[in-house]
């Protein structure tokens, strides 16, 4: 006789709540976690900040991170304490660093005591400048400082939030449809990118007085909405708890014995190369791609009567932006071909109709914000070929050959149809998708790579140093980012007449490096036998 237990997790319903409840926790992170990106011309403009100031801003999400061991010691949070305990513990963390952003950026800071106090202090950091990786220099705005304070509090929590929320998934879904998932996660959360890049300038510009504490106070919003969500799903976990018996899985604990296990291994430092080049030529350049956009096309606002200026067109733009999603991804899922190609015709309809509206509009960060529609469309399809095709080599190569066509095509040719209004927004939409078919390329067949790399039982260290190593990348290149927009437009004081050649040959040659490294691991996959061109699913 058998006993069936019925738990929260046996209902499709419930734990596709549950998935939703993390996913939208991580889809208002992401929008955060890129709050300024779509008006660092007014950051500029309106608080003092240049491209070396915004860049170590930015840069210093990950700070505490890399430098302060801190994501090491969120895996052993999670570990210890378990995914309920962690992730409201993350979003709290968020919270508060959210909070500190934004009152940095606020007119309250500028001009108070706290402005003065950090004006006159933080300009030598012992230690780190030295070494050429503080997080703050003489000369930097007191508001940059506060607020890259701010983010790296929140940073602790993302990353924290990050890895709890990959395990609630496994928790929740293991033995089901977990890729599916783990692909609908992370395509809910890619959106908050597009989210961000047309909210942030709608909230700044609202009601035609420039406020950046507008669009920050958008995102400490979002992170309370985080929260609740982290605190909902606490319930619903500790329910599925006492239903089931059982403890709450644990991982092997990250150890420091591994580490030379680890680093010995040829496999470990090509996926972990290549993840730091390839990741750091894309979300740095997330921080910057509006701006550079702004320098590149030529934009006129419509008049401040048309209904292109106003407010309610974001408001139809971005619905339109989630029936691109919405349907395309669902496209992917469909048996019926009446069905599934009618998905994708409208998918691909409503996706035109959104490309003419951010012309219409002649805004930046309208047209960027298509960067995560083709990723969201076709991250499925990648998935599943990886499962049962294989070609997980070739895939990276092939997303670093994108990667680096994407970046020189923005360096050298979009620079071209300055004056062409038509053709440089063409070109700009075309360059923006195909890059963002390259960020789903990349991570469809880099992750599932490395359990075929690396010794299963230090699987768990290799992901923690790996996520470390991405870590310093992320760091590193929006500060370098930032210095080298500066020393090559010295004199320049308009944010939108910047020269980003040099900026964008740099990201094109991570991609170089990330393309040769692809091939030193399809040589070694063929001579080892790693089984990198296999499928994951042996049919």
């Amino acid at each position: 006789m058998t006993n069936t237990i019925k738990t929260l997790r046996d209902s499709a319903g419930m734990r596709w709540t549950a998935l939703l409840l993390l996913a939208l926790a991580m889809f208002c992170s992401y929008i955060f976690m890129d709050i300024l990106s779509p008006i660092k011309d007014l950051m500029q403009e309106t608080r003092g900040w240049d491209s070396t100031a915004f860049g170590t801003m930015q840069g210093s999400e990950v700070f505490l991170n890399v430098f302060v061991f801190f994501l090491i010691f969120a895996g052993i949070i999670l570990d210890k304490m378990g995914v309920r305990f962690t992730a409201v513990l993350s979003g709290a963390v968020m919270l508060i660093g959210a909070i500190i952003k934004w009152y940095a950026v606020s007119e309250s800071f500028m001009g108070s005591g706290l402005e003065t106090w950090f004006t006159n202090n933080l300009n030598y950091i012992p230690l780190f400048q030295e070494l050429g990786v503080a997080p703050f220099y003489e000369g930097m705005p007191a508001s940059a400082k506060f607020a890259a304070c701010g983010f790296m509090i929140f940073g602790c929590g993302c990353e924290m939030a990050g890895i709890t929320v990959s395990r609630g998934i496994v928790k929740w879904f293991k033995g089901r449809e977990m890729a599916l998932a783990m692909g609908s996660e992370m395509a809910l959360a890619r959106l908050g990118v597009a989210t961000c890049m047309i909210f942030s300038p709608f909230f700044a510009k609202l009601g035609g007085n420039i406020s950046v504490t507008r669009s920050v106070a958008f995102g400490v919003v979002l992170m309370c909405i985080a929260l609740m969500m982290f605190v909902v799903y606490f319930f619903m976990d500790k329910k599925l708890d006492s239903q089931t018996g059982e403890a709450e899985e644990k991982d092997d604990p990250f150890k420091i014995s591994d580490i030379g296990k680890i680093l010995s291994d040829s496999g470990f430092w090509l996926v972990a190369l290549l993840c730091v080049l390839y990741y750091s030529a894309i979300f740095p350049f997330q921080k910057y791609a509006v701006n550079m956009l702004q320098c590149n096309l030529t934009l006129t606002e419509p008049s401040a009567d048309s209904f292109w200026a106003g407010s309610s067109v974001t408001i139809i733009q971005y619905v339109i932006m989630l029936v691109v999603a919405a349907a395309g991804f669902a496209s992917n899922f469909q048996k019926k071909a009446a069905t599934k190609y009618g998905l994708l015709a409208l998918s691909i309809a409503s996706l035109i109709v959104y490309c003419y509206m951010g012309y219409m509009r002649q805004s930046a960060e309208s047209i960027f914000a298509v960067f995560p529609l083709l990723a969201v469309l076709i991250t499925p399809i990648l998935g599943s070929y990886v499962d049962h095709k294989g070609k997980a080599a070739s895939m990276l190569v092939l997303g670093s050959l994108l990667l680096i066509a994407c970046h020189l095509t923005f360096a050298f040719v979009l620079p071209l149809f300055k004056g062409n209004a038509v053709g440089g927004i063409i070109i700009a939409y075309i360059t923006i998708l195909v890059l963002g078919s390259s960020f789903s390329l990349v991570p469809a067949s880099l992750w599932p790579s490395v359990p075929k790399l690396v010794d299963a039982k230090v699987i768990g260290s290799a992901y923690a140093l790996i996520f470390w190593i991405q870590n310093i990348g992320l760091w590193l290149f929006p500060l370098l980012i930032g210095k080298v927009l500066d020393s090559t437009n010295e004199g320049v004081t308009d944010p939108t007449k910047f020269d980003y050649t040099a900026p964008l040959v740099m990201l094109a040659g991570l991609g170089v490096a990330a393309l040769i490294l692809g091939l030193i691991l399809k040589v070694v996959d063929k001579k080892k036998g790693i089984g990198l061109e296999e499928p994951n699913i042996k049919e």
